[in-house]
């Protein structure tokens, strides 16, 4: 009885060992979406294309091979459309129409993307099932009837690189506050930083004084529905709004905070602001959420970083004298065609994606903002899900609509490279192109 009962023992132990083993060999894409539960026939054969502007899409071909864990015969592919936002419209009604495709909140309102429009499936159709409370409010764009036909797959926001290893260097903290940030760059150029925060500069398009003045004028503009108007119709009377935040950019390079001297040495708002920001000498990177998007991919392209490897994070510019704003909209959205064949496996692939676990997933590999509520999972954007309320806005429920950026952006930059005056600027606003 004794051997026995030890030769159970040792069967039921080698079971254990063995389950455990094999649950550790899992490979990633077989842990697929534990609670996803394919609603349509799992032996479907069919094709599914999604088109849009990137280049390529290794995070999305990557849900791919997740969701042929579920449906192995259906073949799943990212094609980029040249001339994007020119030729999408005669894709969809070409012979081979894409399944999905790349949508902007700036295409709602232009007669331009009227037939594409036409061509959205509703997605906020019940009987789709798509898991959109998982998604920040704020980033939901619904149409007159309530309908929504853009789902964000990530988000941006605008901030600042921080070298983490340079503040602990120097023995500084990381500032909260407007104040704070004065006074840090001061001390970091006393101890010969020529230029405490940097960015792209040379063109009015995305540059460093955009990033520092946007989220301020959208911060003006939510506290007054009458001057959001103003601003959205061309009104110079809303160029008063614009002070606020044309001070802080005049500030920051008067105080020799940012040498624009130094920034116009940078080439591209992508990949050159990256690299210099790698070069490890720069306390503060200005510089938008999909510029950070791409700094994973070139750590190995850094010889400097490679050698001499840091630890940062991306914040908020503390702008006020409680701190940042988080400016929080959605990048790339996506929508289904209605009329493309195999629907239903489409609308079941959406069901997949728009989820909490596969967002999170793909923005983790993309290195993009997640469009969804939980923020913490990424460390390098969990700073922005820490901003209160009263300081995030969401420019596409507010109703900010494209013109309006112009404005700010082709402000800032002329105040900031002191081609003109802030009162020159304010008088000219809605005249900006």
């Amino acid at each position: 009885m004794k051997k026995l009962l030890c030769i159970v023992l040792a069967i039921c132990l080698c079971g254990l060992l063995t389950a455990c083993g094999s649950g550790n060999n899992t490979k990633p894409e077989e842990k697929a979406a534990e609670g996803f539960k394919p609603a349509l026939d799992t032996k479907t054969s069919c094709k599914i294309t999604v088109v849009g502007s990137y280049d390529n899409f290794e995070a999305l071909e990557a849900e791919f091979d997740r969701f042929n864990v579920h449906y192995p015969n259906v073949q799943l592919k990212y094609v980029k459309l040249d001339d994007y936002n020119n030729t999408l419209a005669s894709a969809l009604e070409s012979n081979d129409k894409p399944n999905i495709f790349f949508s902007y909140a700036s295409m709602i309102g232009n007669k331009q993307y009227d037939t594409v429009f036409a061509h959205m499936e509703n997605l906020s159709d019940p009987a789709l099932k798509l898991d959109l409370d998982c998604l920040r409010p704020g980033l939901i764009n619904k149409d007159a009837e309530g309908n929504v036909r853009l789902v964000p797959v990530f988000s941006r926001t605008y901030g600042m690189l921080i070298n983490d290893d340079l503040f602990k260097k120097e023995s500084l903290s990381v500032p909260t506050t407007w104040a704070e940030l004065l006074s840090v760059c001061e001390a970091f150029k006393s101890k010969g930083y020529a230029s405490p925060m940097m960015g792209y500069s040379l063109k009015s398009s995305s540059c460093l004084m955009y990033t520092i003045a946007y989220p301020m004028f959208v911060a003006a503009l939510a506290e007054n529905k009458d001057a959001l108007k103003q601003a959205n119709d061309m009104d110079p009377a809303a160029g008063q709004y614009m002070k606020a935040a044309l001070e802080a950019v005049q500030q920051l390079i008067d105080k020799g905070c940012v040498d624009l001297a130094e920034c116009d040495k940078i080439e591209d708002n992508y990949t050159k602001v990256i690299l210099r920001f790698f070069e490890g000498d720069v306390p503060m990177m200005i510089c938008a959420g999909d510029t950070v998007s791409g700094t994973k991919k070139r750590e190995s392209q850094s010889e400097a970083f490679t050698k001499t490897p840091f630890s940062y994070s991306y914040a908020p510019i503390p702008v006020t004298d409680k701190g940042g704003y988080f400016l929080d909209s959605p990048s790339i959205q996506f929508s289904v065609n209605k009329s493309c064949e195999n629907l239903d496996m489409t609308n079941e692939f959406m069901r997949f994606l728009i989820s909490a676990g596969e967002l999170n997933q793909m923005a983790s590999v993309k290195r993009l903002t997640t469009p969804t509520k939980d923020m913490s999972f990424d460390a390098i954007y969990a700073p922005f899900g820490k901003v209160p309320a009263e300081r995030t806005f969401s420019p596409e429920v507010l109703g900010v609509k494209d013109p309006l950026t112009v404005q700010i952006r082709v402000a800032a930059f002329k105040v900031g490279k002191g081609e003109i005056t802030i009162d020159e600027a304010i008088k000219k606003y809605g005249s900006f192109e």
